[in-house]
């Protein structure tokens, strides 16, 4: 494990992964939570605008879009975006698209890094166990190849995306990509050139050392890392399984396929996350299989760039500068 930095004070929120309850019938418990609308209006104040579209119908998976202000009041003098497809976190079995801070923090990708983002709404746990979200993951990417929507065909570089996710979704982006991958050209013409791993919820049977050391985390303690998985893993699954731990059997073999694409990887973390040491394994896997390997850890706790936007700046930049090939190899920052 890194050596921890300093501590950074964390805001007050209501916390759903410290007190799951669990059903008779097998389905959690959620409390309500702040949803955000979509706002496609130009004529409404604000930087970013975003819309919702269905995806499956009977998954009842939709997603939200969103495009910088701009490009709809002067589409003549804008170059096509780069497009980042995200996934938000909850370990599988928490929030949405819409959920507020998820909501705010896209809107920050849009604004701040320069891109289009489209937001996946997927099935959560233990409802739909994984491969559930992954699923609904392709099915997102097969959408976006083949949908006819004025913000895609107007806005949309489909030959420069990238899978981005936080926590639970940094894993959705893994395990997505790992699915894209085998796919190859049937997804052309959406082209992939790398994942963002922002946080990204890994764990296996053997601790971590941050584990260990932050297992009584007051956002995300151990137990409710193991619950969540738990939850959303196959029935019977231990925590060895390739959803929960990428490392198992030395990682899949779909990262040459990664590899030979010319993908890139960037994988975040903090100093004060449970996750962090799982993190960084992954990375360096990817790393010692070839990847083109960006790694940014830092100061902070879990997610802390959605739980507070004033500390999202050094993020959007690391993204900013993958995203354009402007980055270097770093471990700290």
């Amino acid at each position: 494990m890194a050596s921890p930095g300093k501590k950074i004070e964390r805001p007050v929120m209501d916390n759903p992964f410290l007190n799951i309850k669990v059903n008779p019938d097998g389905s959690v418990k959620r409390d309500p939570e702040t949803r955000n609308p979509a706002n496609p209006d130009p004529n409404v104040a604000g930087a970013v605008l975003s819309k919702d579209l269905p995806l499956d119908a009977n998954k009842k998976t939709w997603l939200r879009l969103y495009i910088p202000r701009q490009v709809k009041i002067h589409p003549s003098s804008s170059s096509k975006l780069p497009v980042i497809i995200y996934y938000h976190g909850g370990g599988f079995v928490f929030c949405n698209a819409d959920s507020a801070v998820y909501d705010v923090f896209c809107k920050g990708l849009v604004e701040k890094v320069g891109v289009m983002v489209i937001s996946l709404d997927y099935r959560l746990a233990p409802e739909h166990r994984l491969p559930a979200a992954y699923e609904d993951a392709m099915d997102g990417l097969y959408w976006i190849k083949t949908v006819k929507d004025e913000w895609l065909s107007q806005y949309a570089d489909l030959s420069n995306c990238f899978l981005c996710g936080t926590s639970a979704g940094g894993n959705l982006a893994y395990q997505a990509g790992l699915m894209a991958a085998a796919a190859g050209m049937e997804l052309r013409p959406l082209k992939i050139n790398g994942l963002i791993l922002h946080h990204p919820y890994f764990s296996a049977t053997k601790r971590t050392g941050s584990e260990e050391s932050l297992k009584n985390d007051p956002l995300l303690p151990l137990y409710s890392i193991d619950q969540m998985f738990d939850l959303s893993l196959p029935e019977g699954a231990d925590h060895d399984h390739e959803y929960c731990n990428p490392l198992v059997n030395g990682g899949s073999k779909n990262i040459d396929l990664m590899k030979s694409m010319g993908w890139r990887v960037l994988v975040t973390g903090c100093f004060d996350d449970p996750l962090m040491d799982a993190g960084l394994e992954c990375a360096n896997m990817l790393e010692g299989k070839g990847m083109q390997t960006v790694k940014f850890f830092s100061d902070g706790y879990h997610a802390m760039e959605v739980y507070d936007a004033s500390m999202s700046g050094p993020f959007y930049d690391a993204i900013k500068d993958f995203v354009h090939c402007r980055s270097h190899r770093r471990v700290f920052n």
